[in-house]
């Protein structure tokens, strides 16, 4: 018999709660991008000089045609940046992992931009989240364009650029490597479509580091592309391939927002979304993951349109969670980050599919509300009284 949306919320609650300990020596090993974002609100009319005198454009089909009214003439859009953060998926990720209570060694672009062995000042409050940070690289920049219906990141990624398999061996040694691989229950190696050393990392680990790791079926991998749209369906399917050597060591899961699902079910020519509403019926973004799974044959995908998120595995398990949509969230970038740390912690965990939806949303859905990273105590509490998604 189904569990519904409270049965499941509430079991997810009680697992967190229960799992204190099991979080707690939950090992993540987590890299290898860094952003420092700026958050900014785009002026749509001043009512004022003042710095707060302002209304700001509130949507993304808004902006896009005070752009477009620009061409053959030309604008100025001003920005409001109310404040710089650190950022990037990996960060945003191992951190959110971090406030829940799971160890975590951050490895990435997190270092001074002059002396890169150095912890960049703008991570030492997430170096405080995490049990290490070794930094290998300045951090990328991102202009972060908030609106009430989703984000513009405008990403200037050169620095990161850097991060290669050798730059790792050479900073860490081989052998250490294999030690951190060896402790950990996770490996989460995120945002793949602006780091062109991400490719050989995972290379690197396939043929260097997870023959020397005993047990590597008991650990989890989880993988964020991050928004392949401007690369090639051959980038996509080489990148695929890996993913699948990767998984045949240890078990992967594969996670897509929205358009991220699209653009890989587009490049592996998989067909199933030709009909309309998958952003708005769990069944079809249910199927997607089953489809998208099933081509791949990677262990799991999981898909997190706005409004909920559907997985399906190897095992044959599939399920679609509704989530905690807000129209007015508080803050709005690292809000899949976030997803996926709570997916992941669960999923590492042992959780049934449905809990490790109902905590990744969860995860999110607090994150957004509060603007910052929620611990245990507040996950579980938003999951025990899990708010209706709006505008459905």
């Amino acid at each position: 018999m189904s569990r519904t949306r409270a049965e499941i919320s509430h079991a997810a609650a009680d697992a967190i709660e229960r799992g204190g300990e099991r979080l707690a020596g939950m090992h993540a090993v987590v890299g290898f991008d860094a952003f420092i974002d700026s958050i900014i609100h785009v002026v749509g009319t001043r009512r004022s000089m003042e710095m707060g005198g302002y209304d700001r454009i509130t949507t993304i089909g808004e902006f896009a045609s005070r752009a477009a009214a620009a061409a053959g003439k030309s604008t100025n859009l001003e920005l409001v940046v109310l404040e710089e953060r650190f950022g990037g998926n990996g960060p945003l990720m191992a951190g959110a992992l971090g406030s829940l209570g799971a160890p975590v060694t951050y490895l990435g672009a997190v270092g001074e931009k002059g002396n890169p062995g150095v912890i960049h000042p703008a991570y030492r409050e997430f170096a405080a989240r995490c049990r290490m940070v070794i930094p290998l690289a300045p951090p990328a920049l991102t202009d972060a364009l908030e609106f009430d219906d989703g984000k513009i990141m405008l990403g200037k990624p050169a620095n990161i650029q850097s991060v290669t398999w050798p730059l790792v061996v050479r900073t860490l040694g081989l052998d250490q490597v294999v030690r951190l691989v060896e402790s950990s229950s996770l490996l989460g190696m995120v945002n793949w479509v602006m780091m062109a050393g991400l490719e050989g990392i995972w290379a690197g680990l396939c043929e260097e580091v997870f023959p020397r790791v005993a047990d590597t079926r008991s650990k989890r991998i989880f993988i964020d592309l991050c928004d392949p749209a401007k690369r090639t369906d051959e980038d996509i399917r080489r990148a695929v391939e890996l993913l699948g050597r990767m998984n045949e060591r240890i078990p992967l899961m594969l996670g897509l927002n929205q358009a991220e699902a699209e653009r890989l079910a587009a490049a592996l020519g998989v067909d199933v979304f030709s009909g309309s509403g998958m952003g708005t019926q769990g069944s079809a973004v249910r199927s997607a993951a089953e489809a998208i799974r099933s081509r791949t044959g990677l262990e799991g995908v999981v898909i997190h349109p706005r409004r909920g998120a559907a997985a399906a595995t190897s095992s044959g398990e599939s399920a679609w969670f509704d989530g905690p949509f807000t129209r007015k969230p508080r803050l709005s970038t690292g809000a899949g980050d976030h997803f996926n740390a709570g997916f992941a912690a669960g999923w590492t965990l042992g959780l049934a599919i449905e809990e490790c939806l109902a905590i990744g949303c969860a995860s999110s859905g607090a994150y957004v509300r509060d603007a910052k990273s929620p611990d245990a105590g507040r996950l579980v509490e938003f999951l025990r009284a899990l708010p209706p998604g709006e505008d459905r």
